[in-house]
């Protein structure tokens, strides 16, 4: 595959969401979007989610659609990143715009960066709308809860925690894995509510041609679908699992961060564009934002009916079934992560081997420990935390003996005055927890010795 050159890229100026259409079927709704990069390729991208809700103001969901639209836009218009994206189907105000706007330049940071893009921010994309408000207010009230699951250590900790008894789940293209998270949890099927995401294969050519591609802010498309989710069934808040360790940026001194769909900035400007936008009655946030990924990973290590069970590896997750690679940053944060709870044989029977005997992973683990050009581009945690846990799984073992990875760093970054900042109890006070919920975390970790 060639890649294309961005001046063949910039002739294609103009992205148009033209429409969206809406089925009713018996037990779920299919949403149809019509994108169209002007003079390249027309795209229908599908969502399908399940309703239990008999009372449905069809207004709202338009509404609540429009803005998922909104959304989505980023993953066909990143091909190209037109500066002009005409809206015919639909109209929103300046601060609407602002909201899109930062996010569709901060969610793409890494997409803009790994592409050498510097885009201006106050001119790489411009809205021009030629249809009609979407203004339908209903006085709204659901009961219970969605938990988010991804199939990863986080979401089996918001479940296996989370103190409230009706509790449901939400998953979006649900894979085995994911499935039976739920399921060790107790949840029944009928407490699952899952989304159908298709991707126009229109798409894929594109990539396939070489037009522009790369990660995009898969977290605020769960926030949006979730919350027409929660109205199609009665529910009132979608959990998800995303820890303060989000908030930390891939490369030092910038804005560019694989996980600002994740971050507590993304979490409170969704929240505002909620109350006023869609629906003041309907809550978003995520569960465990007071929890770095050190102490997720320290409450899961006690959690061993997930342990066989849950998955987080990207690469793996391709192959069926979904399997750790061993050979991945973020395979590795996992493992180091959890080593000072499980290391050795509890974790050699998760992943099938001894990552830190791997002599092929230094480099991925130089980057781990904030000792190379960049922390890597997936869901991983802090510098401060790896460098914890690795410090305090040295700190048990025995120095004669220990294996390549392990060795490498005591002989040239160990230092036990870190494990000083006891990062077992630290509570993060900028979350959107309810107060109740605030404190029962606040006495897990307190009481977790």
């Amino acid at each position: 595959m060639t890649k294309k050159s961005f001046n063949e890229i910039k002739k294609y100026d103009t992205f148009i969401f033209d429409k969206f259409n809406i089925t009713y079927n018996k037990n779920d709704i299919e949403i149809e979007y019509y994108y169209e990069i002007k003079n390249l390729k027309k795209f229908i991208h599908k969502l399908i989610i399940p309703y239990t809700n008999n009372n449905l103001n069809k207004k709202f969901i338009e509404k609540l659609a429009f803005n998922i639209g909104l959304l989505e836009i980023v993953s066909y218009w990143k091909s190209t990143i037109s500066p002009n994206i005409i809206i015919n189907c639909g109209n929103i105000t300046n601060k609407q715009k602002e909201f899109f706007k930062k996010l569709y330049y901060r969610g793409l940071s890494e997409f803009f960066y790994l592409n050498n893009l510097e885009p201006d921010y106050n001119t790489f994309v411009n809205f021009k709308c030629n249809g009609p408000y979407y203004n339908e207010n209903i006085d709204y009230s659901g009961s219970g809860s969605l938990v988010a699951i991804g199939g990863g250590k986080d979401s089996c900790v918001t479940l296996s925690i989370y103190p409230k008894k009706d509790v449901s789940c939400f998953m979006v293209n649900p894979k085995e894995v994911m499935l039976n998270c739920a399921y060790a949890k107790g949840i029944k099927d009928d407490q699952i509510y899952k989304v159908q995401r298709m991707i126009d294969k229109g798409l894929l050519e594109l990539n396939e041609e070489g037009f522009l591609n790369g990660h995009t802010p898969f977290s605020a498309m769960i926030a949006f679908v979730s919350f027409l989710t929660i109205y199609l069934n009665n529910k009132e808040r979608i959990l998800v699992s995303n820890e303060s360790s989000a908030n930390e940026a891939n490369i030092k001194d910038t804005n560019i961060n694989h996980q600002y769909s994740k971050s507590y900035e993304f979490e409170k400007d969704f929240q505002d564009y909620a109350k006023e936008f869609l629906n003041p009655n309907i809550k978003y946030y995520s569960f465990l934002r007071p929890l770095s990924e050190y102490q997720i990973a320290m409450l899961f290590a006690k959690k061993k009916e997930y342990h066989q069970i849950f998955k987080s590896c990207n690469i793996g997750s391709k192959k069926v079934p979904w399997n750790w690679c061993c050979n991945c940053s973020k395979c590795l944060f996992v493992y180091s992560l959890l080593s000072p709870f499980l290391y050795e044989e509890d974790l050699i029977n998760i992943f099938g081997e001894d990552l830190f005997k791997k002599e092929d992973l230094l480099n991925i683990f130089i980057d781990l420990i904030g000792k190379g050009d960049q922390k890597p581009f997936e869901c991983v945690g802090t510098f401060e935390e790896i460098n914890y846990a690795i410090t305090k799984t040295i700190s048990k073992l025995s120095k004669d003996n220990l294996p390549y990875l392990l060795d490498y760093y005591y002989h040239n970054y160990y230092d036990e005055n870190i494990l000083k900042k006891d990062l077992e109890h630290q509570f993060n006070n900028y979350n959107n927890l309810p107060e109740d919920e605030c404190n029962y975390i606040k006495e897990i970790i307190n009481n977790d010795k």
